[in-house]
Order: structure tokens, then C-alpha cells, then sequence
């Protein structure tokens, strides 16, 4: 039987390409989103309740030693318009989701001696104009990764962040039509001169799930075509 993978969020955008590159790898990625599909769990996430229903679901055929935490929302906005109401949906779904799905994972992985875990961090989370909240929860699954590192290092459990930047996702090119000034800013402050495919990012991500990896914990790894080293020529 093929090691299983579970991918939150895996229905579309980045993680449909992560599952896609875990079948390619051998995997049986197990997804659960919102969007129903052959072979998805559908769950809404940002509810505690319905998050416990899918991972019940998903590990009733066995445990489950790789973790992609990839679902996410973004609520942007300035400060003074960010609501409450928004930092309670981005917690909920970005952060507490992830911490709900290790949690459930976490007593197979004990007993196999071996988990990986990749949280979907941001660039966003080393700050980002109109991202009070997104930003907060994308730093916040870094440092979750960080801790349970140092936690679960002695039982052959990784934890690891991938923080892309801007990837060519059909929700990219809704904000973004192709050649509108906006996107060309964009792709002209990246310093590969082009914009990320959800492929990049799942191969990043494919790197950290594998069990060659294991020296690889409590890491950040940006996918962002250089964007995250530097203004070029400051």
C-alpha cells in the first residue's frame, strides 16, 4: 500500500499541484476542501467541527505520516478597516486548522517514528501592504513549524514552512489580468523576471516530504524567484 499524504486546501491552486506531485512520487494524497471532487473530503475547514469529521474520515483506513497544511484565506485590507471578524476566519482556518490536523496526525507518526510536516507559509509574512491578518497567521505557521520542530525532532518527525511568492494561480490571474500594468510591476520586481507556478512550489514542497530530508527541520523556504533577498543593485 502507497504511504498516504494529507493535503488541506489540495482541491485547486497550489495544493492540487502538491497532490499532483505526490502521485507522480508514489504517494496517495488524501485531500480534504471545501470543493467536492473524486477523492476529496469535503469539509469546510474554518470550522472546528467539520475539520474533526474529515480527519476522522481520512485516517480511518490507517495513520497518516505526511502533512501538507496548504488550506488558506486572505482577508486584505488596511488596518483600520481589518475586522475582527476577519482575524477570527484567517485564525481559524490558517492557524488553528494546521495546529487540528498535526494534533490528528501526530499519535501515527509517534508510533511509525517518522512524520513530515509542511505548513504553506507566505512571503507576505515578512510583511505585506494590506495584510494585517493574513500576514500574522502566515508568520504564525512558521513559528508553529519552528516548535514543533525542536518538539518532535526524537521522533523522527520533521516540521517545516514553504513561503511562496507570487504564483500563477486562476485566483492570481483573476486579481491580476495578464498584461495589465499591475502584473507587469509585479513580474518585474522578481528577480527571475517571471512569475512562480504552483509546480515550483510543489516541488519545494516534495523535498521536505521526503524521507531523504530527515536534517531538514524548524525551516523556513521561500519559493519567491528572489524576492525575498533584496532590492537588486540597493
Amino acid at each position: 500500500m502507497r504511504e498516504r499524504v494529507l493535503i488541506t486546501g489540495g482541491a485547486s491552486g497550489i495544493g492540487r499541484a502538491v497532490a499532483a506531485r505526490c502521485r507522480e512520487d508514489g504517494y496517495e494524497p488524501v485531500v480534504i476542501d471545501r470543493e467536492a471532487g473524486e477523492g476529496v473530503i469535503a469539509a469546510d475547514l474554518s470550522d472546528p467541527g467539520q475539520t474533526a469529521a474529515a480527519l476522522a474520515e481520512a485516517l480511518r483506513s490507517g495513520p497518516i505520516t505526511r502533512l501538507v497544511n496548504n488550506v488558506g484565506v486572505v482577508r486584505p485590507g488596511p488596518l483600520e478597516e481589518q475586522t475582527l471578524a476577519d482575524l477570527e476566519l484567517v485564525v481559524s482556518l490558517n492557524l488553528r486548522c494546521a495546529m487540528q490536523c498535526a494534533q490528528a496526525l501526530l499519535p501515527g507518526m509517534k508510533e511509525a517514528g517518522f512524520g513530515r510536516i509542511v505548513n504553506m507559509a507566505s512571503r507576505a509574512a515578512l510583511g505585506k501592504e494590506l495584510r494585517t491578518v493574513y500576514a500574522a497567521t502566515k508568520a504564525g505557521l512558521i513559528g508553529m513549524a519552528k516548535v514543533w520542530a525542536l518538539e518532535l525532532g526524537e521522533h523522527g518527525i520533521t516540521a517545516n514552512a514553504v513561503g511562496p511568492g507570487p504564483i500563477r494561480t486562476e485566483l492570481f490571474d483573476r486579481a491580476n489580468p495578464h498584461n495589465s500594468p499591475r502584473t507587469r510591476a509585479i513580474i518585474e520586481a522578481v528577480p527571475v523576471r517571471r512569475l512562480g507556478m504552483p509546480e515550483d512550489v510543489a516541488n519545494a514542497v516534495a523535498f521536505l516530504l521526503d524521507a531523504r530530508s530527515g536534517f531538514v527541520t524548524g525551516q523556513a523556504l521561500y519559493v519567491c524567484g528572489g524576492m525575498t533577498v533584496g532590492a537588486a543593485g540597493a
